[in-house]
């Protein structure tokens, strides 16, 4: 020591002497663990461990310690890298070994490579495991020195064991029931790596002694803690010798490494440094000839030690084709080699089962044991669904003796149960399973159904455990059914038949006890409040003393298969910039919004869906029509997997004004805007050719029935900027689908859906806001082509649909930058009225309700010319258009019963425009000449309407569709003829669509009526009838709720219920007040005419 005090002073600073101080601590603490080899320890020569101690410090500032790169660090394998040889390590010769360790500092890759070192962990848990299995997990005592037999924690109750409880009143049939009620130790949890497998005889003779409930002995339960550097089994503090008082002798550090092994071992004691510790129980029958393993089954040996999957995963030896080896591997456990069962994929791209790879980690760290990338449990994520079809999809042999037949993976488990139960129906029954449990005093036997609900479940588990056995093998899992068929039955055979019929009826979704969605759909179709439904539900139990309406909790339930957010599904590609979360219900629409350091918060209240998680809802709402659709087509269902194409109609107009009437002070406009889509056709590609067959058509494409709501939004119409902002996202969710197919499950097979939009539903001042264009009192005339109003004036019937999308955003490019330095006037007639940045694509067509309003208002005010002979004066006065106005209101009142309006809606141009309405303007017009042009120009209109209001105009009105051009080209010639004084170089906007583009839109679509925005119009009024249900403090609240009940009312599922118990409303309505009774009328449902 005064050597090593001398050298010290010598060659030492002050610094480098107290850092040798903690290294020489550190080395007496870690003792055979410390990080110097044990080779490198001269035997006899304390001198030459303080130099050698010594010289490696000075080593330590001179050469810097070496780093890996992360190419080799990744390309290391822990688990089934091959074993390192002396000379790759540097251990077979000691100088080198030296020099080595001097010249690269104390760093512990130097001595043992990166797979020697996982090695050596796996030997210390392989050693640490086997020293548990020699002890018992309840008092911890060594196996060996107990008499009898041993018992497995998590194993059954042996014959005589389970005998002896069930005569002392228990009726256990496992271990950990009786550990957990005994000892108050949970075993269920317990891991291999920490707790032992066994117990020993004498805890099992205290657990039957106390009937499987308590323990009459003072049993000290042991406490155990993962294996660590300080571990008290594997490195005992305190030696055997020390508790003789014998003298304490030196331990001789050697490396386990190169411990020389015996060809015979005649022990089978476990060595812990120089000492024989605890011995697995059993005896040996003579020495035991020990075989030479190769490092890699050493290897394999303790990670299947550590993983104990052998009886649960199975073996790829089990494939029944003849598949390539690459394959096989691609499909196996890098961990356990077996087949995955439950795979998880880690982040760098590696397969495990899910309990392999949770139990490796958990002893060997977060680190994947192919790549040694970090890899934590929370990293983990489920493979792709197209892998795991393929996995499940793999043909096996049965491991059953005697069946030879070939399972799929997925049903694997089932088959190997039938051949359980069957193996169980067949043995003999024992003599304890019949014994009846004996009455040792106290109270009497309850009846099962006087006791509380926790004591029936705990005297009903065995026949519950029953049941579910057999819904699993025979009804796929329904245990709901089973249980109600068999009360149904017992009612039978009791000749209860009423109680019978009415089970039998709740059970079918009729009579009595409604389905939850029977009573949804009529709260929803009658706009019940949940007070109002509640009252009802209360009523009706209390007076018929039946639960015929559901409460509403279960109608919470029931609604949540119908809304968006309830079904998986997946895109192939991922969609750009949106979520893959399924989950996703309704969400604020200011979510995407694209704010900067200037933007004032958006002082609006939106609500939507996600796009493509309310495509995935309609579609699973059609999913009962898209079968049948698949069957009268006569396609086989299991080929049409893929090839499926929608068709989708997006609506998107405001509401106007949808504030409430009540309470003081000024009325406060609130404007709202409602974006709405509608599926309407769904078609699947042929196998053998390019055809598609069309298998779902929307039958209703203008009712609101069909218009599903996506978003709602409290905005003005005319507000670009905020209404821009508010559909940014929308449109961003609608351009990735369009790039992307859908993977959903209808009908039980995976499908895969390509979708198709069209933007038609909009009126003419929304199109010109989506699509960047001036007012409609611009110049230019038209959304569709070209033409200003001049020339559409001069020119009513020969034009062409010539604007798109992506050419007015070229234009708006053109009108930004304006690469030709033009005048404003050159600039803009350059680019025919484009002024602002088009976001959103629509269709270029004609909206059918619009143009019936637009040319209702056009002839409303021929009417008023007519009346005054506009066509012999000028210049009218104000007040003379006001008399001529105010004389055609009351005409129209006192003969077709038409009140004045500020402003045309559709029921008052339906009405307007018939040839009644024009021999009632007649009788004011003063010439006979005035009224045969009124009667003829009413009379082409109305064989010109049905073209553009026609679903299907080729076959609801082929005659009017080949006169169509005959007659537009009559009705341009009288309006610039006889009603020149009014379309003089002028012309209306709809008027100039109707006469110009209507057979180009239906040659090119097939139909203009389907796409129109009717089905949107006619859902304002539904707006403020759900407002109204659901008031509530805050409007995002009522927003939500709105947008929810909404959705509800477009189901399809919802409308069939409703279809057949139409007669369910009526009803009920004696059990409401009266003050809160609706009326007849908003009872029926309000379909538009067509």
């Amino acid at each position: 020591m005064s050597n090593y005090l001398l050298l010290s002073s010598t060659y030492l600073s002050r610094e480098k002497y107290l850092f040798f101080i903690m290294a020489e601590r550190s080395l007496e603490i870690d003792g055979p663990r410390s990080v110097v080899p044990d080779e490198l320890h001269p035997p006899h020569s304390e001198y030459s461990q303080w130099k050698f101690k010594l010289f490696r410090v000075k080593s330590m500032e001179r050469a810097p310690l070496p780093s890996k790169t992360q190419s080799e660090i990744g390309a290391t394998l822990v688990i089934s890298a091959p074993a390192v040889s002396d000379e790759e390590t540097g251990l077979g010769e000691a100088p080198a070994s030296v020099m080595k360790l001097c010249f690269g500092g104390k760093s512990k890759e130097n001595v043992e490579g990166p797979g020697r070192r996982v090695d050596m962990k796996l030997q210390e848990m392989d050693t640490h495991m086997n020293h548990l299995r020699c002890l018992c997990r309840i008092c911890g005592m060594a196996l060996r020195k107990v008499k009898g037999p041993l018992h497995e924690v998590h194993g059954n109750l042996e014959e005589t064991s389970k005998c002896a409880l069930r005569k002392m009143g228990c009726k256990l049939t496992s271990w950990p029931q009786v550990l957990l009620n005994v000892f108050k130790v949970d075993v269920t949890e317990d891991a291999e790596s920490i707790h032992p497998l066994f117990f020993c005889h004498r805890c099992c003779m205290v657990a039957i002694r106390g009937g499987g409930v308590c323990s009459f002995t003072r049993t000290q339960i042991s406490e155990w803690k993962p294996h660590s550097s300080h571990c008290h089994l594997c490195y005992p503090k305190k030696l055997s010798f020390q508790r003789t008082g014998r003298k304490r002798r030196k331990v001789i550090p050697r490396a386990q490494s190169l411990a020389k092994r015996s060809r015979w071992d005649h022990s089978d004691s476990i060595s812990l440094g120089e000492r024989k510790a605890l011995s697995q129980y059993g005896e040996r029958q003579g020495p035991v000839l020990r075989a030479w393993k190769k490092a890699g089954l050493q290897r394999e040996q303790w990670v299947r030690s550590i993983t104990h999957c052998q009886k649960e995963h199975l073996s790829t030896k089990l494939i029944s084709e003849k598949l390539p080896v690459d394959f096989i591997i691609s499909l196996t456990c890098l961990v356990c080699d077996h087949l995955l069962c439950d795979p998880v994929q880690s982040p760098c791209g590696h397969l495990f089962c899910r309990s392999c790879i949770m139990k490796l980690t958990h002893v060997l760290g977060p680190h994947c044991p192919a790549c040694n990338f970090s890899c934590a449990p929370d990293d983990l994520i489920p493979p792709s669904k197209t892998f795991l079809s393929a996995l499940h999809s793999l043909l096996l042999l049965c491991p059953s003796d005697g069946c030879d037949e070939e399972v799929r993976l997925d049903s694997i488990k089932a088959h190997c149960l039938s051949h359980k139960l069957e193996n169980r129906s067949n043995r003999p029954t024992l003599e304890f399973d019949n014994y009846l449990l004996a009455n040792k005093g106290g109270r009497p036997r309850q009846h099962l159904l006087s006791l509380t609900r926790r004591a029936q479940k705990h005297r009903l588990r065995d026949l519950k455990t029953q049941v579910k056995e057999f819904a699993d093998k025979e009804e796929g899992g329904d245990v709901k059914s089973v249980c109600l068929t068999l009360f149904l039955l017992a009612l039978r055979s009791s000749n209860e038949h009423r109680q019978a019929d009415e089970l039998e009826a709740m059970m079918q979704g009729r009579g009595f006890g409604l389905n939850p969605a029977v009573c949804l759909a009529i709260r929803v179709n009658t706009f019940l409040s949940c007070s109002q439904y509640h009252k009802m539900y209360r009523t009706v139990k209390a007076t018929s003393g039946r639960q015929i309406f559901q409460p509403l909790h279960t109608l919470r339930a029931a609604e949540k298969e119908l809304l968006p957010g309830f079904h998986l599904f997946e895109w192939q590609p991922a969609l750009k910039n949106v979520s893959t979360s399924c989950n996703v219900g309704i969400i604020n629409g200011l979510s995407g919004w694209t704010s900067s350091v200037d933007d004032i918060p958006a002082e609006t209240i939106t609500r939507r869906f996600r796009y493509d998680v309310a495509l995935v809802a309609a579609l699973k709402d059609l999913e009962e029509d898209i079968m049948d659709g698949l069957r009268e087509s006569g396609m086989e269902d299991s080929t049409c997997t893929s090839g499926f194409s929608v068709l989708i109609k997006e609506c998107c107009d405001g509401m106007g004004d949808v504030s409430e009437k009540h309470g003081g002070g000024p009325a406060v406009p609130e404007k709202a805007v409602r974006f709405s889509f509608t599926i309407m056709s769904i078609s699947v590609q042929v196998e053998d050719g390019d055809k598609e067959v069309t298998i779902f058509t929307e039958p209703k494409p203008n009712s609101e029935l069909s218009c599903k709501p996506l978003c709602l939004m409290f905005v003005d119409e005319s507000d670009h900027e905020t209404l821009t902002a508010i559909l940014g996202p929308i449109v961003a969710e609608r351009d990735s689908m369009k790039h992307s197919r859908l993977i959903l499950s209808i009908g039980g097979l995976q499908r895969s859906f390509r979708f198709h939009f069209r933007g038609t539903g909009y009126d003419e001042k929304m199109v010109r806001e989506m699509e960047g264009l001036e007012a409609s009192g611009s110049t230019y005339v038209c959304t569709l082509c070209d033409s200003s109003r001049a020339e559409a004036a001069q020119n009513m019937v020969l034009h062409s649909v010539t604007r798109s999308h992506d050419e007015n955003l070229e234009r708006y490019e053109i009108w930004r930058t304006n690469p030709y330095s033009e005048s404003v006037d050159e600039l803009r007639d350059r680019v025919k009225g484009v002024s602002a940045k088009p976001f959103l694509e629509t269709q270029p067509t004609l909206d059918a309700l619009h143009c019936d309003i637009g040319n209702a208002t056009e002839f409303y005010k021929i009417f008023q010319d007519e009346i005054g002979e506009v066509y012999k004066k000028v210049n009218p006065s104000r007040e003379e258009r006001r008399s001529w106005r105010a004389a055609l209101d009351k005409q129209l009142r006192k003969n077709m019963k038409l009140k004045p309006i500020m402003r045309m809606n559709g029921n008052y141009a339906r009405k307007l425009m018939t040839m009644e309405a024009v021999e009632v303007v007649c009788e004011l017009v003063p010439s006979e000449e005035r009224r045969e042009a009124l009667r003829e120009l009413m009379k082409l209109y109305l064989q010109m309407k049905p073209v553009w209001r026609a679903t299907c105009p080729a076959k609801e009105c082929p005659d009017q569709l080949c006169r169509y051009s005959f007659n537009s080209q009559r009705f341009a010639d009288l309006l610039s003829s006889t009603f020149k004084y009014r379309y003089n170089g002028k012309i209306t906007n709809y008027l100039h669509k109707t006469l110009a583009h209507v057979p180009e839109i239906i040659e090119r679509d097939g139909s203009i009526g389907a796409w129109a925005s009717e089905g949107n119009e006619s859902a304002n009024k539904l707006f403020r009838r759900f407002r109204k249900m659901n008031a509530r403090q805050s409007k995002a609240f009522e927003l939500e709720d709105v947008l929810k009940h909404h959705w509800l009312y477009t189901s399809k599922f919802l409308q069939k219920f409703m279809e057949a118990h139409k007669d369910s409303a009526k009803a009920f309505q004696a059990t409401i007040d009266p003050v809160e009774t609706l009326d007849e009328d908003d009872l029926s449902l309000e379909l538009p005419d067509s």
